[in-house]
């Protein structure tokens, strides 16, 4: 097991490696580049080559390269010029990390508390109602994209029906103790339970939409896992010795079932940042993704930098998870 895993995280420094070598690529062939987004309008000759000079993008590309690396190692990304000018990168991150955090907590477990129970009794009733109508749930799921489901969400529930708060992580006339920067769980801690309940209400419309898309995957590999499992021999033969229906389907069907399920899982953890990016603009939610779409159309270089890297770093410790998961799971893997 040791050796599965100490081999698992060279392959992820590798991933890590060719991450930082595409995304210093990537950033210094963006139109402007840093220079014409820290000086604006205000750029001349004289002060490009000044602050070209400062930046260190008058030397060679490995050169350049190699100071880059040793930003990135040392957490030092720069200043965001747009996003919350004259706020260190990294310290915009960390900030607006429990937001995205909590969202994604919420909408993968309202995910997976749906998808796999539906899809599991989905496949026990194959053709049947139930798995005709979750199959077009989640097809839907699916086919609708988040950013339009988010304004429909928003449209039906919060502007029409005022069931919901319209945007935002908390009513701002709301005097909340702050602890942790996870609303709902600084409510739990100092007892402001009005506090958690408000935060729950303006997570419930983005959860469901970000949560669209991990649950129509889930739900159709876990159905369609249940399914071949199901006609495997040795459950039929476990159902022909009479063993009893809970025996059978935690010991049989959904402990191999789940090895699917447990990949799919992290790649949609990992890709949560994307529909993020989209639901948490709709609902004006002041978390990374939101930021990274700001970083994007403002050109804040140093806030895409740190963004991108940590956005990398979590997939590929999602992924190294999930492969400890599958190698606990399933024995056989250690040895692949």
């Amino acid at each position: 097991m040791l050796r599965f895993i100490v081999r698992r995280l060279l392959q992820a420094v590798l991933v890590m490696f060719i991450v930082s070598v595409l995304l210093f690529a990537w950033l210094r062939s963006l139109p402007g580049g840093p220079v014409d987004s820290i000086l604006g309008e205000r750029a001349t000759p004289a002060t490009r080559a000044a602050l070209s000079k400062t930046l260190g993008l008058d030397q060679p590309l490995p050169v350049q390269y190699g100071h880059f690396l040793n930003n990135i190692l040392h957490g030092n990304f720069g200043t965001s010029t747009q996003v919350q000018s004259g706020t260190d990168a990294m310290h915009l991150f960390l900030q607006r990390l429990p937001a995205t955090v909590e969202l994604s907590f919420f909408a993968i477990i309202l995910a997976l508390v749906t998808a796999i129970p539906l899809g599991y009794f989905a496949a026990k009733r194959h053709g049947g109602l139930l798995d005709t109508g979750s199959v077009v749930l989640s097809l839907v799921g699916v086919a609708v994209p988040v950013f339009f489901l988010a304004f429909v969400l928003k449209y039906v529930f919060a502007i029409e029906l005022n069931w919901l708060p319209v945007a935002g992580r908390q009513s701002p006339d709301l005097d909340a103790t702050r602890i942790t920067n996870f609303y709902v769980l600084d409510g739990l801690l100092t007892r402001e339970f009005d506090a958690s309940w408000d935060a729950i209400k303006h997570l419930i419309l983005p959860a469901i939409a970000l949560a669209s898309i991990p649950f129509a995957v889930i739900f159709r590999i876990t159905r369609a896992s249940v399914l071949e499992v199901l006609n495997e021999d040795y459950v039929r033969t476990a159902e022909s010795k009479g063993l009893s229906a809970r025996i059978i389907r935690g010991r049989h069907v959904l402990r191999n079932a789940l090895l699917p399920v447990v990949t799919t899982i992290g790649l949609q953890v990992g890709g949560l940042l994307t529909g993020a990016v989209l639901t948490e603009t709709v609902f004006a939610y002041p978390g990374v993704g939101d930021a990274l779409a700001q970083a994007f159309s403002q050109r804040d270089y140093a806030v895409l930098q740190v963004l991108i890297t940590m956005a990398a770093i979590g997939y590929v410790l999602v992924n190294l998870l999930v492969d400890i998961a599958y190698a606990v799971i399933d024995p056989r893997i250690r040895t692949r």
